[in-house]
């Protein structure tokens, strides 16, 4: 593509660079709006600017990649409905034979939880559980909030749903959710082992002593505590748990002795007809209740294997995940509004924004100009090619995030690689989608799982809090990134032919 008009050129620049500021940096002094506010903020310039036309933006919002984020968020609300992030959380602390297996349960638990429901839910859901187990088992928090984030992003590279980038690049790249899933399932499940074996390694000295002295005086977390903990994904909500099973408990307890300050004053008669009557009711109307909820759970769950199921099938992603939402909620027989409150609004927003923004951008002509003096180093045929376009897409998405990376690069790169041939085109989406993914462990700012444990770490309540700064996850994110990244690429370059979509 030829280069834009100058005007054309610096306007777009200059609505992107305000995108990228507020994207990375959302509470910057000069314009803290926020990223969502800041993507809408860089669509309407480059509309204002005449870098795109109004339709023209209109039709850059894939539709596609909405319905499926969508579908995934009622879906992933409905599972926590239902208590699935709760049994996850169990599973952490169950048996557990001391700090090295705690480390690898979170990271085998992220993985999978993030490749099924994306890293940014699992993350949400599990930082708080983590942190009370750390705590109970009088644990650092730093190696296991580091398994928790950087586990949950190789994780999430095996499906199409595990995050926002793999969306983009499973409907652009037609290949179907089977496909794609075999062709990343070999790096991701030997990331994870290596991701793991790193943490062990690194932090062996601090899993196998004592804590700080200022850590080892924190409160130890009752068992009771750390399975009591409830995901809200949209508000992430920071309150404890205590005060509700608190106030239940006071509830209960009250209208226990108001029960028995009435069967104290009934005749003498009366009283045994009264108690049997009432426990024989109560007993009747919990065990139904109990079991009307066992049933309820099964068909949610059996709901989700369904949808899971049919995108292994090659159906329509976004349609699937929809209709999987919707027979939820049609399930739960109730109004959906307090379901679908939970649903992060914000977060389609921001990406209608982004599309947008990094269209207007792509009009410019810039990207097309690097790309060009960067194809003829960077061929997917080539392991030289491979190593330039992999240490070029990590910088990248650590400069202005992985998804925008993926929709400034992911056409070039397919479009150089199809002309060699059709499975070279299906192994450079691969490798996109995987240095794109893994590239978020490199710093605390790659990727908005690490952001989401950071926050949700230092917001937790006070007994429970963590900094997790930028040094302390730079420390650990460089060499497990270049590390993962390079063996994850060797096992997509020997694997992904055998995985050519028809």
């Amino acid at each position: 593509m030829a280069m834009a008009i100058l005007v054309k050129v610096i306007l777009g620049s200059i609505g992107f660079a305000i995108f990228w500021i507020l994207a990375v940096f959302p509470a910057v002094p000069f314009l803290p709006i926020g990223r969502t506010a800041g993507s809408l903020l860089g669509a309407m310039l480059m509309v204002l600017f005449q870098v795109i036309s109004a339709d023209e933006a209109y039709d850059s919002i894939d539709l596609s990649i909405l319905g499926l984020l969508f579908g995934t968020m009622v879906v992933s609300v409905y599972l926590e409905k239902a208590d699935a992030f709760k049994y996850l959380g169990r599973l952490l602390s169950w048996n557990c034979l001391g700090a090295k297996d705690l480390l690898c349960r979170i990271c085998v638990i992220s993985a999978i939880s993030s490749a099924l429901f994306t890293n940014d839910t699992s993350c949400m859901a599990l930082t708080q559980f983590v942190l009370k187990v750390t705590r109970q088992h009088n644990l650092p928090p730093l190696p296991f909030l580091l398994a928790l984030a950087s586990s949950a992003n190789i994780g999430s590279s095996a499906t199409p749903i595990g995050n926002p980038q793999n969306l983009f690049i499973a409907f652009q790249s037609n290949i179907s959710f089977l496909d794609f899933f075999m062709g990343m399932l070999p790096a991701a499940l030997v990331g994870v082992l290596v991701n793991s074996i790193i943490l062990v390694c690194m932090y062996w000295s601090l899993l196998s002593g004592c804590k700080e002295e200022e850590d080892t005086a924190a409160e130890v977390v009752a068992e009771d505590e750390v399975r009591s903990h409830r995901f809200s994904p949209d508000t992430m909500s920071h309150l404890s748990n205590g005060n509700t099973n608190g106030s239940l408990s006071a509830t209960v307890d009250s209208s226990y002795f108001v029960t028995l300050r009435s069967l104290v004053r009934s005749s003498e008669s009366e009283r045994p007809i009264v108690q049997n009557g009432a426990s024989e009711s109560i007993r009747s109307s919990n065990a139904s209740l109990r079991w009307r909820m066992i049933f309820w759970k099964f068909c949610v769950y059996l709901i989700t294997l369904g949808m899971l199921i049919s995108l292994l099938m090659g159906e329509n992603m976004s349609w699937t995940a929809i209709a999987a939402a919707l027979a939820l909620i049609v399930l739960d027989f109730k109004d959906a509004q307090p379901c679908l409150e939970k649903v992060s609004y914000s977060l389609l927003i921001f990406f209608c924004g982004m599309f947008i923004t990094v269209e207007g951008f792509d009009r410019t002509g810039i990207p097309s100009s690097l790309w060009d003096l960067m194809e003829p180093y960077a061929g997917i045929n080539r392991v030289s090619g491979i190593a330039i376009l992999a240490l070029v897409i990590l910088v990248l998405s650590n400069l202005v995030s992985n998804l925008p990376t993926v929709l400034l690069l992911g056409a070039r790169v397919a479009a150089a690689a199809g002309a060699i041939s059709l499975s070279y085109e299906h192994k450079a989406w691969l490798v996109l989608s995987w240095v794109s993914t893994v590239a978020g462990n490199l710093s605390l700012l790659g990727s908005a799982a690490n952001l989401i444990v950071c926050e949700q770490a230092r917001q937790a309540p006070l007994h429970l809090t963590y900094n997790l700064s930028f040094w302390k996850h730079l420390k650990f994110g460089v060499p497990s990134t270049l590390i993962v990244t390079a063996i994850g690429l060797t096992l997509i370059h020997s694997s992904s032919s055998k995985y050519v979509p028809a």
